[in-house]
């Protein structure tokens, strides 16, 4: 995959020539989780975006029954440009699939976020390697005990995504990052994983564990998969989301601004 444009992996995506986690792909363009769900519930689910931009910073809405994200990847389609997708019935989950065509409702509304797999070329720019494209894994993902303001039926904690980082580049991993706001920017903590209820780090609840070395700390940034929480707190008929690390390769550089203040894709 390396040297494809994020077109072109889409297009490896839709014929299920890559299946995988995204991260490490494209490096240089934003990637973004989504959540899709019915349109009774969409401006709820905005307003709570909106309330909580560390976790769930907005790139595009997509109106009820369109299926192409024109804002974020021309000719893109919401059905079947992610590698995986999970699909949830009142609250509950009920498979995990490779596309959501035959899913698909002209009442759905798309979200899409933004991810910090956009901020790891910004990483390695720094000099900090990136343990989870290292070990070609997906990053680690954990629920902490960060509540997140509650909105309407929408309420959870905030998960974070974790990458091991030398104690002498912290203040390098947060400068850079904290440049990329619709990534995510800054970490939201740094070292103890207890303090954020985190009781092993060895156990993820989303993604895979990493190696962590002498001489590093766990620094935590907000995720998107705290998007995939809240929708199912409200527990609607039908929502589906990306699989943890499976995003939506977007055509959009990590230096864009990503206005969504005219709710369109």
């Amino acid at each position: 995959m390396a040297g494809l444009s994020p077109r072109e992996v889409r297009e490896q995506i839709r014929t299920a020539k890559w299946t995988r986690p995204t991260s490490g792909l494209c490096l240089g363009y934003q990637q973004a989780n989504m959540v899709i769900m019915p349109a009774k519930y969409a401006a709820d689910f905005e307003a709570f975006c909106r309330a909580n931009p560390g976790p769930c910073p907005l790139l595009a809405v997509v109106p009820a029954g369109e299926t192409e994200i024109k804002k974020l990847a021309k000719g893109s389609d919401v059905r079947t440009d992610l590698p995986s997708y999970r699909v949830f019935k009142d609250g509950q989950f009920v498979e995990q699939v490779s596309d959501i065509k035959a899913l698909w409702r002209d009442d759905l509304v798309s979200f899409f976020l933004g991810c910090s797999f956009g901020f790891e070329r910004a990483l390695q720019e720094g000099g900090i390697e990136v343990r989870n494209i290292t070990e070609g894994k997906n990053v680690s993902m954990y629920t902490t005990n960060i509540q997140c303001t509650p909105v309407g039926p929408f309420n959870c904690p905030m998960v974070v995504s974790m990458r091991p980082i030398p104690v002498d580049k912290v203040e390098t991993a947060i400068q850079v990052t904290g440049n990329i706001a619709l990534a995510h920017g800054r970490p939201v903590h740094m070292g103890d994983p207890a303090a954020i209820g985190i009781r092993d780090i060895a156990q993820v609840d989303f993604g895979d564990a990493v190696t962590i070395r002498d001489g590093e700390t766990p620094v935590f940034w907000a995720c998107g998969v705290t998007s995939a929480l809240a929708a199912l707190s409200a527990k609607p008929d039908l929502v589906i989301t990306h699989a943890p690390g499976c995003m939506l390769v977007t055509d959009v550089r990590d230096s864009e601004h990503v206005d969504d203040d005219e709710h369109a894709a």
